[in-house]
């Protein structure tokens, strides 16, 4: 059951199935900087592919669980894959394939970030070493900054994605109400460069409110609060991914209703009544 009782309904496709990965949940093993899967690490040279710079493929080094929803990752404006580093092992060691990537250049705007994820997406799935360990009807996108607004760009032009989460995005484009992938916008309260007012707020209202949207805003934390560890970055975006990649609904409880407002939490959003997995 969701918030007041609300439960969540199954998305109209033909696969319903649970992919439950790892033991049930609870609130330290969210927050917990490595989960239950011991996880491994290729690198892919840019010179290996075409449409975006190359990453670091992290996955599950025990392949007795079957395949694993994949999470692809770009990094924002100047920024590198070190600059998101942190986070793509511990995502990894909850259950997922994570390619972390470079852009083909820095300053690369979102609209090629996104053609870039979704690029990378392609080659995760279909040529990597890891490709065996990934199911490529699950797959879902993530990215700081300019690597946020491209993860609106790619949840946009390629409605199969499972989740999308945009960490404190940029985009001079504000509409987005054609995304039909479920969507988690973590917003920076104290963000000077992508402040949730211009940026994070509008970003969420255009968003449908099904299959689900959520806006989660960090308390008095800046734009480059994804680029350092952080457990509520972290623990939210394992628990959208978890509920709406592996459709696990022993996550639900940490997406609808979500966390409450407090030390690091300066609101929390969602559209819990229009959810479905």
């Amino acid at each position: 059951m969701g918030a007041a009782g609300i439960t969540l309904i199954p998305r109209a496709d033909a696969a319903t199935e649970s992919f439950q990965r790892g033991p049930a949940p609870s609130d330290s093993s969210i927050a917990a900087s490595r989960g239950p899967f011991a996880v491994s690490q290729t690198a892919v040279s840019r010179n290996s592919v075409s449409g975006f710079g190359g990453g670091d493929i992290y996955f599950p080094a025990d392949t007795s669980a079957g395949t694993f929803g994949a999470v692809i990752i770009a990094p924002g404006f100047t920024a590198r894959k070190s600059s998101m580093a942190w986070l793509a092992p511990r995502i990894a060691s909850q259950g997922f394939v994570v390619f972390n990537i470079d852009t083909l250049t820095t300053s690369d705007q979102p609209a090629s970030r996104g053609r870039q994820l979704l690029a990378a997406a392609d080659f995760l799935t279909g040529q990597s070493s890891a490709r065996t360990r990934v199911d490529a009807s699950r797959v879902a996108v993530m990215g700081h900054s300019m690597g946020g607004g491209g993860t609106l760009e790619a949840a946009r032009s390629r409605p199969a994605l499972q989740a999308a989460i945009p960490l404190t995005p940029w985009n001079t484009t504000k509409s987005f109400r054609q995304v039909t992938v479920p969507t988690l916008i973590i917003g920076a309260e104290s963000d000077t460069i992508a402040s949730v007012r211009s940026h994070s707020e509008p970003f969420f209202q255009s968003l449908p409110s099904s299959p689900g949207k959520a806006y989660l805003e960090l308390n008095n934390a800046s734009h480059f609060a994804p680029n350092t560890p952080n457990t509520t970055i972290a623990s939210s975006s394992i628990a959208w991914l978890k509920l709406f990649v592996d459709n696990d609904t022993r996550y639900q409880r940490f997406v609808c209703p979500g966390p409450g407002a407090g030390s690091t939490v300066s609101e929390y959003r969602s559209t819990c009544a229009d959810f479905t997995v």
